[in-house]
């Protein structure tokens, strides 16, 4: 069987973790040889590039230029040394992000030139575009919300989620703004509903693509 190449975007807790999990198990229920990846990291060079972008206090000060191209290089790691290797031998690929997450979190929200940020996610994923992108729309005083809830040492946010409100509801109008350019490839899902509602709704557009 072909490869197959899913990326899933959507703006902080709203469930794209879980939601990755979930669909690597029905495809796997289904005969599918599939592998989960997560940006930034996955790979070595990925993951120290990751603690870096979003937990080392050294990163504090990172000008945003910086914040692009690290993301970048994170991301030409993971396409060439995982990604695109395991579509070529007809895998399932599964990410928890993509480049979409770059044109609008370092593009939209950050204010960054949106026609270098094409050319370089360009250059970066080589040819490596996704099938189909399941896009979590969420509100972003929801997503505060869970992301209270979540169990994890009092005050341990990471850089890019002590961002202000108003900076991720400029990633939400991102985000579903360039759903509207790609409603091809851009399938929005709402994220508010349960887990197993969610699940299916991402399941009947993936389950399309399969058939």
């Amino acid at each position: 069987m072909p490869g197959l190449f899913v990326t899933f975007e959507g703006g902080e807790a709203c469930g794209k973790s879980t939601q990755v999990k979930r669909l690597v198990r029905r495809l796997e229920k289904q005969g599918r040889t599939v592998l989960a990846v997560h940006e930034p990291g996955f790979t070595e060079i990925g993951s120290a590039i990751r603690q870096l972008l979003l937990h080392a206090k050294t990163g504090n000060p990172m000008r945003i230029e910086t914040e692009l191209l690290l993301f970048a290089a994170s991301r030409a790691q993971l396409v060439g040394e995982t990604i695109r290797p395991a579509i070529e031998k007809g895998l399932v690929v599964v990410s928890d992000r993509f480049y979409d997450s770059t044109t609008v979190y370092q593009g939209i929200g950050r204010e960054l030139d949106l026609t270098f940020i094409k050319a370089l996610n360009e250059f970066v994923a080589g040819g490596c575009k996704p099938d189909r992108t399941i896009l979590l729309d969420l509100d972003v005083a929801v997503s505060r919300a869970r992301q209270l809830r979540r169990v994890r040492p009092v005050g341990q946010q990471d850089r890019m989620e002590r961002l202000s409100d108003e900076f991720f509801e400029q990633v939400r109008r991102g985000y579903l703004k360039i759903a509207r350019a790609e409603s091809e490839r851009i399938k929005v899902i709402d994220a508010s509903g349960t887990e197993d509602q969610v699940e299916e709704a991402i399941w009947n557009e993936i389950d399309g693509v399969l058939s």
